[in-house]
């Protein structure tokens, strides 16, 4: 089966939609850098390098493919909910929806944030991505999966709406259920590498970690903010928390080198404890130097890229693109759901429109 990809990114969803059987003919991303990495791990995919309304027509030779992908931003929606007009960025979701109007393929998997399905701000642009997609004769599902729950060593919860071409029956979390994988540990998946530095883990992050004079305290050592810069230390006997796309300086998470690797006590766990009962005060100060950040190495892992992936790009871009994509692993699940349904009408003879003909089930 064929697929398109759009806000293709650095590819992380694509490896995924690959993964699941698809071959992708054709994408378009904007970032340059994202662009470069692109190329260099998908030499056969023709890639539209630029702003999508600029491909429209192109994009409608692809007519009947069978799945169209991709995670359109969402970064133009003001809090209120509402659309402005004015930022560019507000109308990409609904770029999605006007390729696939003009290519009408048999299925599309549009990605999200969980707040664009669950939150009331958020109500009539759904409504209207619904809207769209019903008129023009799609099924739709709309589910939210925790990549933790299907071998991603990452906490990190994204909405996945689903559309078939002339199905009624919902994709539901049922269908999920057989898919699922528990994950391994921070541990399990990254103290292969080596130490930040070291021969396997060269490319490491140089921004300072302070301690905070007013630390923010939770029940749990690694929420709350126990340091200065929004980089929280990560548990490595427990997933990781959701690697954010601003990675590279001091939002890159924490990592605790003697606990992960010399199995000593857990620095962070034991400066938490001092300052809930009051043992130590909280003071403005460098951390000590067994703690850092995570390695680009490290994120890469942790979002399920192959070993061998090639990101190009200063390390900040790299860092973003890595923070950006969908984890490899969540997207295969989701392709794969999705290709069984496809395969399934296919056998079944649910579905007799025009854009079932002459594919080729793999």
């Amino acid at each position: 089966m064929k697929a398109i990809s759009l806000f293709s990114g650095a590819g992380g969803m694509d490896v995924g939609v690959q993964n699941a059987g698809f071959e992708i003919i054709a994408a378009n991303e904007i970032d340059s850098y994202a662009c470069q990495t692109y190329k260099k791990n998908h030499q056969n995919t023709m890639l539209y390098e630029g702003d999508i309304l600029s491909y429209l027509d192109e994009l409608e030779k692809y007519k009947g493919v069978d799945l169209v992908v991709g995670g359109p931003p969402c970064q133009g929606f003001s809090v209120a909910g509402r659309m402005n007009l004015d930022d560019p960025r507000s109308k990409l979701v609904f770029s999605y929806c006007d390729v696939v109007k003009r290519v009408m393929p048999r299925a599309f998997i549009m990605e999200n944030v969980k707040s664009l399905a669950t939150l009331d701000k958020f109500k009539g642009i759904r409504e209207e991505i619904f809207r769209r997609m019903n008129s023009l004769g799609y099924g739709l599902s709309m589910v939210i999966l925790n990549a933790k729950d299907f071998g991603v060593p990452q906490s990190r919860e994204r909405m996945f709406l689903l559309g078939i071409l002339g199905e009624n029956k919902e994709i539901t979390s049922a269908d999920f259920e057989v898919k699922k994988e528990k994950a391994i540990s921070l541990r399990e998946a990254i103290v292969h590498l080596g130490r930040a530095g070291s021969e396997n883990n060269t490319r490491i992050t140089k921004a300072k970690i302070t301690l905070a004079e007013k630390p923010v305290l939770r029940k749990s050592a690694y929420a709350g903010m126990l340091f200065n810069g929004q980089g929280r230390p990560l548990n490595p006997d427990a997933w990781s928390s959701t690697l954010p796309a601003s990675m590279g300086g001091n939002r890159t998470p924490i990592i605790d080198e003697e606990h992960l690797y010399d199995d000593m006590p857990s620095w962070v766990e034991e400066h938490h404890k001092s300052l809930v009962d009051g043992t130590k005060k909280a003071a403005y100060g460098d951390a000590p130097k067994r703690l850092r950040r995570l390695t680009v190495g490290e994120a890469i892992i942790l979002q399920t890229f192959p070993s061998d992936y090639i990101f190009i790009g200063p390390q900040s871009k790299v860092f973003s693109q890595i923070g950006n994509a969908v984890p490899c692993k969540l997207a295969q699940v989701v392709a794969s759901v999705v290709k069984n349904r496809l395969s399934n009408k296919l056998i079944t003879g649910k579905n007799n429109n025009s854009y079932q003909l002459n594919l080729e089930i793999e």
